[in-house]
């Protein structure tokens, strides 16, 4: 097993090992803290929809069937995972989102205890005509569920407004109509292709030590030969579908997404990009920026109004969102203020201040075993260290910031709203 240790500021470190068979591992100690977080994912999400194993012919499969594989792989032969950690009280769950799936649980006692039973299960899937069978039927619920979410559908029904054929326009757990096409064999398929130890990772966060936990991820971990995974290509325009999407549901007052859709058609992963993008959406309209004081003093949004660089393989966005009386207005609003900070250029007091505060948000983020994991898988994803992001964010400059208002287009702007039954 290969070990390398990444040391940042301060005391904080970790250790990244990898396995003969490609499984990465990040272990972060922090022995002052009561309790310990872990992750085991695999690069493996909704948009993976059509992929080959080792040169064999390309194949797709139906939309939601990485969500559905997760659902069941909680589901042993030898009983529930769910019920296991109940016994050891810790805290399960697991997510599906476009680009991976990941497998987790928090505890203060029982770490190792723990960490076998979620070894064990992602490593044991059973999948039976039977018991995918009643799955259809409570993920079919979800989907109904999800239907009726005002802040589901307003996402999803931008992202829709967005990509013309693009996998991330299709809710993460499918349709009614494509998982009534899975089974066992198909499920089957997908695991023995993306949950190889080659496609998958460990990020582990806590009270725990390095060496008795890799040495039990070692004897516990199943051997497999890698795979080259072939993912799909996505023939998707650089055009919108529709600039305005609207939909009538269950909501007191209006919400909104406003998203600028990225002409590209490659991954999106490049870190000075992410900063840069996220510091100039924080100038534009964080707490600290003229339009956001603007905003609120005219009780156009509230405290739930926020913005997101929304970007994976083939798909990148810029995304505000929230609630608002007035959804065009606001979106209105923030396009002048884009145009305007483009023509006239970013107050550098106001650069200056977006990006101590930012740099304060990233060390907080040590503080919290559950954040520290996430940034870990979030490395193990895009391949950077934790302490890129830091330093990354040292480096950049005004003028770097000021080239990012590229992302912004308004022949690409999609104004998704949801806005209350009528009478």
């Amino acid at each position: 097993m290969k070990k390398r240790i990444f040391e940042g500021f301060g005391e904080e470190s970790y250790v990244m090992a990898t396995m003969p068979n490609g499984l990465n591992i990040y272990i972060m100690e922090k022995p002052q803290y009561s309790s310990s977080y872990a992750i085991y994912g695999t690069r493996y999400g909704s948009i993976d929809t059509r992929f080959s194993k080792n040169s064999d012919e390309m194949i797709t499969v139906p939309e939601g069937i990485a969500h559905y594989l997760e659902h069941k792989l909680f589901e042993g032969e030898d009983g529930d995972a769910f019920s296991k950690y109940a016994k050891t009280g810790a805290f399960a769950n697991a997510f599906t989102s476009f680009d991976r799936t990941c497998y987790l649980f928090s505890c203060s006692d029982n770490f190792y205890e723990n960490l076998d039973i979620l070894l064990s299960f992602v490593q044991s899937p059973y999948f039976t005509k039977e018991n995918v069978e009643k799955e259809q039927g409570i993920i079919g619920q979800e989907i109904r569920m999800y239907d009726d979410n005002p802040g589901w559908r307003v996402m999803f029904n931008l992202l829709k407004g967005m990509y013309h054929n693009h996998p991330v326009r299709i809710d993460i757990a499918g349709t009614v109509e494509s998982i009534a096409q899975i089974d066992a064999d198909l499920l089957y398929k997908c695991y023995e292709t993306f949950y190889n130890p080659a496609n998958m990772f460990i990020c582990l966060v806590g009270n725990i030590d390095t060496d008795k936990t890799l040495k039990q991820i070692e004897s516990s971990i199943i051997d497999r030969e890698p795979v080259e995974i072939t993912r799909g290509e996505f023939d998707e325009p650089q055009t919108i579908v529709k600039p305005y999407v609207e939909q009538r549901l269950a909501v007191n007052t209006p919400m909104f997404c406003l998203g600028f859709k990225q002409k590209i058609n490659t991954p999106h992963r490049r870190l000075k990009s992410k900063i840069c993008v996220d510091l100039l959406l924080q100038i534009i309209c964080g707490d600290a920026s003229p339009l956001y004081a603007q905003l609120m003093n005219d009780g156009l949004i509230n405290d739930d109004f926020g913005s997101e660089y929304f970007n994976g393989n083939g798909y990148a966005a810029v995304i505000f969102e929230g609630e608002s009386c007035d959804p065009e207005r606001v979106a209105s609003e923030i396009k002048a203020e884009i145009n305007r900070l483009r023509t006239e250029g970013v107050s550098k007091k106001l650069f200056s201040a977006v990006k101590c505060a930012m740099y304060g948000d990233m060390v907080r983020r040590f503080n919290s075993v559950e954040n520290l994991a996430m940034s870990l898988t979030e490395c193990a994803m895009c391949g950077y260290s934790l302490f890129d992001e830091i330093k990354m964010l040292k480096s950049v400059s005004y003028d770097d910031v000021m080239k990012r208002f590229d992302v912004f287009c308004d022949e690409n702007a999609v104004l998704s709203v949801i806005k209350p039954l009528e009478d």
